[in-house]
């Protein structure tokens, strides 16, 4: 049998270029996040109450322990920031642009990302109940050992997509295109339009289990 190419050309999905982000060996200590505020080489810890960081910059830094109801980073600028042990009801970054940023740990109810553009993104060991990627332009993304609740897709354009070890219980694929998306390793319960997976990746066992919901989608009728 003739391997299955992707759209590049080789022979499975291409993987994310991602990597750590590259922080200084020294950041300075910094006290809370302000909107339109202008944050390099920083290292932000224990950051409580609703907080908002709207239409600035962060770049080079590290978030830690954040104990938050509402982060705003809507219209946010983040570069190689690292953020670990997080917890929020919500973050919002409608219309955000993220570029190597890595997000290790933590629970987060709502992750609002509606027109954000992601670049180089890493999600590890995060429980999150609702990921919305509404509208989003997201390349190279890797998403490991992740509990999500809702993922909405509509309308994304997704480039050099993995998952790894996580579970998903809805995923909204309406509108969604992708190139190199591997969702092998990716549980989902169900998928709101089949034939939003177009050109996607998944394994036999996937296939199997969402056979009828694929015929459904395409008109065909099962029946014992």
């Amino acid at each position: 049998m003739t391997p299955v190419r992707s759209r590049s050309g080789s022979t499975g999905p291409r993987p994310p270029r991602t990597a750590a982000p590259d922080l200084p060996t020294l950041l300075d200590a910094h006290a809370g996040l302000s909107p339109r505020a202008d944050v390099i080489a920083a290292h932000i810890e224990g950051l409580r109450g609703d907080v908002s960081a709207a239409h600035g910059r962060v770049a080079e830094s590290r978030i830690a322990g954040a104990s938050v109801g509402r982060i705003d980073l809507g219209g946010t600028a983040l570069s190689d920031v690292a953020i670990t042990e997080i917890r929020a009801a919500e973050l919002s970054a409608k219309d955000a642009s993220w570029r190597s940023v890595e997000i290790d740990g933590g629970r987060i109810g709502t992750v609002d990302a509606l027109r954000g553009s992601w670049d180089a993104v890493i999600l590890r060991g995060l429980r999150i109940d609702y990921l919305s990627l509404a509208a989003a332009e997201v390349a190279d993304l890797l998403v490991v050992d992740c509990q999500i609740g809702a993922l909405d897709l509509p309308d994304a354009r997704l480039a050099r997509v993995r998952f790894e070890r996580s579970r998903a219980d809805e995923v909204d694929t309406r509108g969604v295109r992708g190139d190199d998306v591997d969702l092998r390793g990716l549980e989902a319960l169900s998928f709101s339009d089949p034939r939003g997976l177009a050109g996607f990746w998944l394994s036999p066992r996937q296939a199997e289990l969402h056979a009828p919901a694929f015929a459904h989608a395409l008109g065909i009728r099962i029946e014992s």
